[in-house]
């Protein structure tokens, strides 16, 4: 049975730990800086827990670094000699961080949102990997297989720009919602509202590009509704600048887009 230890307790360790854990793998250890929280994940996952990177069990098959990219610059230093693979979950840092730690290491990138009081399923979730040789790649290929049916073997270059888009896909997009909520709880009116809006967005880019799906009045930039919206900003000069400029960026997509499409 493959031997885990997850390094961090926060959302990404959570879940991956917590799937892996239903698939059958082995999670011996759970690492984290704050001991309460290494053994708050511990208990879920029949495991043992640790503060201290000395007492890290050295014996396992594979290391799960999930932590924050600076916070895992600091860890590297300070990791026991071990006999497993490493990997981080990031999408934007290089497999390359561990060059110098490890001989053997790679990435499970899973691109997905994770909360820890939100279940998520990892059944159709794209996993990404990559290892820094063709057997430790296999191996990291064949446990996400276990675990999802969306799996790529993706190079650290590709990875970033999937990060990239990522981010705008879902916490530029998460962050707009809170705009609109905050816009709503100032005239006291329901967030609610939004959600069958909201919804009928996602569902139509399953079957459509999004540029073509794309309506409102940035599209036509009709200038008497934009100057109104901005006119009910004013006393919010930030999301007003906001408003501006992506009304501005959905102009000139759009107008690119009637461009191809009348050719």
């Amino acid at each position: 049975m493959t031997k885990i230890v997850l390094i961090g307790a926060g959302n990404v360790a959570t879940h991956i730990g917590k799937a892996l854990n239903a698939k059958g793998f082995d999670i011996v250890q759970v690492y984290n800086r704050t001991l309460a929280t290494a053994q708050e994940l511990s208990k879920r996952l029949q495991a043992s827990a640790t503060d201290s990177l000395p007492d890290l069990y050295t014996q396992a098959d594979l290391y799960i670094f999930a932590v924050k990219d600076a916070a895992l610059a600091d860890l590297l230093p300070q990791m026991p000699t071990t006999t497993g693979i490493w990997v981080h979950t990031a999408g934007s840092l290089p497999m390359s961080v561990f060059e110098g730690s490890s001989s053997n290491y790679g990435v499970i990138y899973p691109l997905q949102t994770f909360s820890k009081e939100r279940p998520v399923s990892f059944d159709h979730l794209p996993l990404f990997v990559e290892g820094n040789t063709a057997r430790n790649e296999d191996f990291l290929a064949d446990i996400a297989a276990v675990l999802s049916d969306t799996v790529m073997r993706l190079p650290s270059e590709k990875r970033q720009y999937l990060h990239l888009a990522a981010v705008f896909a879902c916490n530029f997009v998460n962050h707009m919602y809170d705009i609109a909520a905050q816009i709503l709880e100032k005239e006291s009116l329901p967030y609610e509202l939004l959600l069958p809006l909201i919804e009928e967005t996602a569902a139509k880019i399953k079957t459509m590009p999004p540029r073509q799906a794309q309506t409102g009045p940035a599209v036509r930039y009709d200038d008497n509704i934009i100057r109104r919206h901005l006119e009910l900003l004013k006393n919010d000069l930030n999301n007003q600048e906001i408003y501006s400029q992506i009304s501005k960026n959905i102009h000139f997509f759009s107008y690119l887009c009637r461009l191809f499409y009348e050719k």
